[in-house]
């Protein structure tokens, strides 16, 4: 008799720890803390308490394919999911049943990225609730190194410097993804300071080049379907004096290319802070 009552202890010990936690307890969510938390990429979020189990459901519009990883616990649900919101970033667990077992309101900051330069460094603040289709194209080519080694191959004092295309020598730089469309229409001004996307002539043919406004360029903002302007992403938020530098350089013509600076100011890196 006492083997079999160990043996039937064990098999219910398995059992309960097969399913993360005792099925006569509730599981209990006391607190929920970002581990890592940053626009359009994938969070960690760790939710704290008592007879966690992996089954719970998570519903939140702004934290998109949520799982619970393999470091989760009983005390502990570790859970990755991809953030597409910034702000509030609300997030609701649920047993299997539909029961609320746990609700907060996370706070996503708008994304950030460091871009150095050979005569400084910046940091840029993107505006994804505002221009989400830039915003989305621009840290694309930021997470593929896409722009390490470019150039401001165009510096006009008093107006813009535009970078993001080019390389030594002022080769065009080839894999750009496909154009995206204009979001000049977004309440974003070409302010001095702003972060806006270059084009040609076609307005839906921006793809990775982009300029800083160096002064209030509001010519430049959508008026009309005939004037649709450029679209501001973002905004200088350190680093000003280094735009201002670059916009110091002495410029001429290269290879029939005008305002071209005759020293080449080069990106090195741009990242992901924030």
């Amino acid at each position: 008799m006492p083997l079999l009552k160990c043996l039937l202890a064990l098999g219910l010990a398995f059992l309960l720890g097969g399913c993360g936690g005792s099925s006569g307890f509730a599981p209990f969510i006391s607190a929920a803390k970002p581990e890592f938390l940053q626009y359009g990429r994938t969070a960690t979020i760790l939710l704290g308490g008592r007879h966690l189990r992996s089954f719970l459901v998570v519903e939140s519009p702004g934290c998109a394919n949520p799982v619970f990883t393999s470091r989760s616990t009983t005390e502990l649900l570790v859970l990755n999911c991809t953030v597409n919101v910034v702000g509030d970033l609300p997030l609701t667990v649920k047993d299997p049943e539909g029961k609320l077992v746990f609700a907060t309101t996370l706070t996503v900051p708008k994304p950030q990225v460091a871009m150095v330069t050979s005569l400084g460094r910046m940091v840029l603040e993107l505006d994804p609730a505002k221009a989400p289709v830039s915003v989305n194209n621009f840290l694309g080519y930021v997470r593929q190194g896409f722009y390490t080694n470019t150039l401001f191959p165009r510096v006009i004092a008093g107006f813009v410097v535009q970078g993001g295309g080019y390389t030594t020598g002022l080769v065009k730089k080839t894999g750009q993804a496909a154009p995206i469309a204009l979001e000049s229409q977004n309440g974003l001004s070409n302010l001095r300071g702003t972060l806006a996307m270059a084009r040609t002539s076609d307005p839906n043919s921006a793809t990775s080049e982009f300029f800083v406004n160096l002064v209030d360029n509001l010519f430049l903002d959508y008026r009309d379907s005939a004037n649709p302007g450029y679209a501001v992403f973002g905004t200088v938020v350190q680093g000003m004096g280094v735009v201002d530098a670059i916009a110091s350089q002495t410029t001429g013509t290269v290879n029939g290319t005008g305002d071209v600076p005759l020293s080449e100011v080069t990106i090195t890196s741009v990242t992901q802070v924030r």
